[in-house]
């Protein structure tokens, strides 16, 4: 059964469509080829579309198999590039073996093609069913992931690469990096763990259901009653779970995937943390790298050898790898010892083994880089019309998070109108740091704590722990749009609600 996912798309498709061959060699998950697909031909009303499929596969994680999601491109590879002159037109086909829904990280569609059933525009794709989707991309380092129950745990996600002009004539060669955490265990036992009760399939928010479970020993131990943990994060909790391993592009350190460098040895990686509840310190070591991208979005370049990174967060960074030589770039899970990433080889050099402990445990993540982030191309000058201020607010024991002292369930919609200048300040009142992502709009960081800033334009800003960010956007894309925290485990239990807006 095939659903057409928009009228406008479908006319779109039916219209003019075919698509030419992929042009590009398939390249490993690190190196994604960039697929190029021809402008759609007429035809007498057959439709040939590029399909991307959600369906399982299975993976070695600590030596022992793991059936896990995944989203494999038209080339077979796991995640999709394409050129900004591309439209991101693509039948979404389901071979999962469940129902699934997938969003597109970091772009900006009309709201009925967001990849969300929550807002209601859209029904969860049925196994066996297809969708179609048309819109316009957004340049820059994004990606695509469940937003259905807890699926992407389970590594329902990849990476969404769209290559600008700029990028094309960059002489680097681009290493995409994407980092997960991983269980054996099943994600809604965890979630049931945490909170004694189950998750709403058709949904990321919580439906309470009085089932109290013992904890089981993934975990974490560093909550509130930790006094380690007190002490490490100033009186909160940094890590929801202890989880089985830290994967960066699917594998662990302990066979880890290695780059051969080229081109001088330039490098741009591209950093996407798709972990559904941890937190990383990207780790180069004694080489200094140069932030160019957030979220995407260009930024005036920042140096230096480790950088904060926030669930749902993407950073591109310039690195020059010397000849004969070796670099990990590794990720510290916060507040812990826990590693995993990549190894950038010149060629010939000897890779040895890299432990998948550091020595010391890592400091909570915080605003160090945000606080230096300057936009390329910043919101345009104006008079703000609206501001918001909003609470996030929750606890680990009763496990419930906030927005504005409400649940999903209870949420009262953000309301605003068409063309808005909207300001929002972001005010954390709980003991954990919160990754708030908007959908179909990008926005601006405009104020760290008491602290005026021209920032980064982002989609996903971190909150620290009893700390105050402030956004700014325009509302230029009508609709109903999800705003949550990226921690899938506190959207989970509540911390998620909708702006609202539509034209005049």
């Amino acid at each position: 059964m095939t659903r057409l996912f928009s009228r406008r798309g479908f006319l779109t498709s039916t219209a003019a469509v075919g698509a030419a061959g992929i042009v590009a060699p398939r390249l490993g998950f690190g190196q994604l080829a960039a697929q190029s697909f021809g402008a759609p031909q007429p035809s007498r009303g057959l439709c040939t579309l590029p399909k991307l499929v959600v369906e399982r596969r299975t993976i070695e994680v600590n030596g022992k198999a793991a059936s896990i999601f995944g989203i494999t491109a038209p080339d077979g590879s796991s995640g999709l590039t394409l050129d900004a002159d591309q439209r991101f037109l693509f039948e979404l086909v389901n071979r999962s073996g469940e129902a699934t829904i997938v969003h597109w990280h970091g772009q900006t569609p009309p709201t009925d093609q967001d990849g969300v059933v929550e807002t209601g525009y859209e029904g969860p794709i049925e196994n066996g069913e297809t969708h179609v989707y048309d819109f316009a991309t957004r340049p820059g380092t994004h990606w695509m992931h469940s937003h259905f129950g807890l699926q992407e745990q389970t590594l329902l996600a990849a990476p969404l690469i769209i290559r600008s002009p700029e990028d094309l004539a960059l002489d680097a060669q681009e290493v995409t990096v994407f980092l997960h955490d991983f269980s054996f265990e099943d994600p809604t036992e965890l979630f049931r763990a945490l909170t004694g009760a189950s998750v709403m399939a058709h949904a990321g928010t919580a439906a309470l259901a009085n089932v109290a479970r013992p904890a089981p020993a993934s975990l974490a131990q560093n909550s509130i009653s930790n006094p380690a943990a007190l002490a490490l994060c100033g009186g909160g909790t940094l890590n929801t779970i202890d989880y089985d391993a830290y994967l960066a592009n699917d594998r662990t350190l302990d066979d880890p995937l290695v780059i051969r460098t080229e081109r001088g040895g330039r490098v741009r990686l591209r950093l996407i943390n798709g972990a559904s509840g941890t937190a990383f310190w990207i780790d180069l070591g004694t080489l200094q790298g140069e932030v160019i991208a957030a979220d995407g979005n260009p930024v005036k370049p920042v140096m230096g050898s480790r950088f904060p990174l926030a669930q749902g967060q993407r950073l591109d960074i310039l690195v020059d790898v010397p000849a004969g030589s070796v670099v990990p770039v590794l990720a510290q899970r916060e507040g812990e010892r826990e590693l995993t990433g990549i190894v950038l080889a010149s060629p010939g050099a000897s890779v040895a083994k890299i432990e998948n402990m550091a020595k010391e445990k890592a400091f909570p993540i915080d605003l160090s880089l945000e606080a230096k982030l300057e936009a390329v191309t910043a919101l345009p000058a104006r008079k703000p019309d609206t501001k918001r201020e909003i609470s996030l607010s929750g606890t680990m024991t009763p496990f419930i998070w906030t927005i504005n002292e409400r649940s999903w369930a209870e949420r009262k919609d953000i309301r605003m109108q068409h063309g808005q200048r909207v300001i929002m300040e972001l005010r954390n009142n709980s003991l954990m740091a919160h990754a708030m992502h908007l959908h179909g709009h990008c926005f601006q960081v405009i104020g760290l704590e008491d602290q005026p800033v021209a920032g980064a334009v982002r989609d996903t800003v971190l909150v620290p722990a009893l700390g105050t960010v402030t956004i700014a956007f325009d509302a230029d894309n009508v609709g109903r749009w999800l705003f949550h925290c990226h921690n899938l485990w506190h959207m989970a239990a509540g911390m998620m609600t909708q702006l609202v807006y539509k034209y005049a």
